[in-house]
């Protein structure tokens, strides 16, 4: 069990099983083999405000860190600012400390560019995809999402060994992306949230097909994830945005 300064955390996670966002903290805390309790937020209701008191956005994932003596109740939001904190508290391969070795300065900046790049060049392209008005603007979103990851994401993962930047072990890098990896993927077994040829057209890229599917495969990713659950919640939620446009 991990332990900070020889002391066992007291972590509280704020979740949502539904949530891709909060689904990063659930694999970082799985990847460094941190236990947890956690408190379901429900995302279709208006948020209590005891939440709000404790994270005002009323967003998923916050945690509440606890380390006896030293940090009593401390509140964390935001996925990929809680995944960073987890992983910088206790350094590892998932993301090595700073000053580890001489070269994990560069292998942190390596993972920051490979999330910034996916963040900032790919993920932004899913959802006006799934909201698409017809399928002619549907297809033209889906060849601009494919040739996003090929141009930009496709390269990066050339030296995979075979998870980012020639690693032999699942990274940050994975553990920020892994959740619309596998919604990506899950949403094509209706064919009318994602075609099938997504799929076919992102497994034909042999740097991201290879790497994807072991990103599908990881056990942590799967733990709290219910792909057929999570693509009929997708599709109702659009549904009902639709009827109300």
């Amino acid at each position: 069990m991990a332990q900070t300064n020889g002391t066992h955390p007291k972590i509280l996670l704020y979740t949502n099983h539904g949530c891709p966002y909060a689904h990063r903290a659930h694999i970082a805390l799985d990847e460094l083999k941190l236990p947890y309790e956690e408190i379901i937020i429900d995302l279709n209701t208006p948020r209590p405000q005891w939440y709000l008191d404790i994270n005002p956005r009323g967003l998923v994932p916050s945690i509440k860190y606890t380390v006896p003596g030293l940090l009593d109740e401390e509140i964390i939001t935001e996925s990929e600012v809680v995944a960073r904190f987890l992983a910088d508290a206790f350094p590892s391969p998932f993301l090595p400390g700073s000053k580890e070795s001489p070269t994990s300065a560069l292998e942190r900046a390596r993972i920051n560019f490979f999330i910034d790049t996916w963040n900032s060049k790919v993920g932004n392209a899913i959802f006006p995809i799934l909201t698409a008005p017809d399928e002619a603007t549907k297809k033209t979103k889906i060849d601009v999402f494919i040739a996003a990851i090929e141009k930009e994401i496709e390269p990066l993962l050339a030296n995979a060994k075979p998870f980012f930047n020639g690693s032999e072990t699942f990274t940050l890098a994975e553990a920020i992306i892994a959740p619309f990896i596998v919604r990506i993927y899950d949403y094509t077994a209706d064919e009318s949230l994602l075609p099938k040829s997504v799929v076919e057209r992102l497994d034909a890229l042999p740097n991201f097909g290879k790497w994807a599917k072991l990103v599908r495969e990881r056990e942590s990713v799967n733990k709290i994830y219910d792909g057929a659950s999570i693509a009929k919640s997708t599709k109702a939620r659009l549904e009902k945005m639709k009827a109300k446009a």
